[in-house]
């Protein structure tokens, strides 16, 4: 994988191959940064990227100078990869929290700009993600909510959808925290 703009544009980042993880594929993580920089001003925006992997996209909105990255994933050599890389690229910007993101979304207190949620595609429960989000009240005024998921999954019925996009299997369900009547 590489990072694609920003201060770390071109770096390459080699995952352990014992992750067991499907990181967005460059095409489609360099489509969906593409509708994120037309919307947001990437120096003040706060990220959680849940089901963070390989670290891939807290990478992305890291080198582009996000204001603060929280990456949560519960897998230990996810995490782990996760913070190493963080200290080898010097992201000071960049937390990482280990956690199951299900019990994560139950108990967080914070807001965020955009949440980036890119769930196993076979996993149960990533429709539910939507409705713990709003629930919760975690996105700020306009943001977004953005869900990796695969062409199996529809989230047209859910309320505050914005958008949906698709890169060949990528699909991307993006959610804002207006009512839709509200969206331009």
């Amino acid at each position: 994988m590489r990072i694609i703009s920003g201060k770390y544009r071109g770096r390459r980042i080699i995952a352990p191959t014992q992750l067991l993880v499907r990181p967005t594929t460059d095409q489609a993580k360099e489509s969906i940064f593409n509708i994120i920089h037309n919307n947001f001003y990437f120096e003040d925006i706060k990220v959680l990227d849940m089901f963070a992997g390989t670290g891939n996209i807290s990478y992305e909105f890291c080198s582009r100078g996000a204001k603060e990255v929280l990456a949560v994933d519960m897998n230990h050599k996810c995490s782990a990869f996760i913070k190493k890389t963080a200290e080898i690229l010097k992201l000071a910007n960049l937390e990482v929290i280990q956690s199951d993101v299900f019990q994560f979304l139950k108990n967080n207190e914070r807001s965020f700009d955009l949440i980036f949620a890119d769930p196993p595609y076979d996993m149960e429960g990533i429709k539910s993600i939507p409705e713990l989000v709003f629930s919760r009240k975690m996105l700020n005024e306009d943001g977004w909510l953005i869900i990796e998921h695969s062409k199996a999954i529809d989230f047209s019925t859910f309320p505050n959808l914005k958008d949906q996009r698709r890169y060949g299997k990528v699909n991307f369900s993006i959610f804002t925290s207006l009512p839709p009547a509200f969206v331009e």
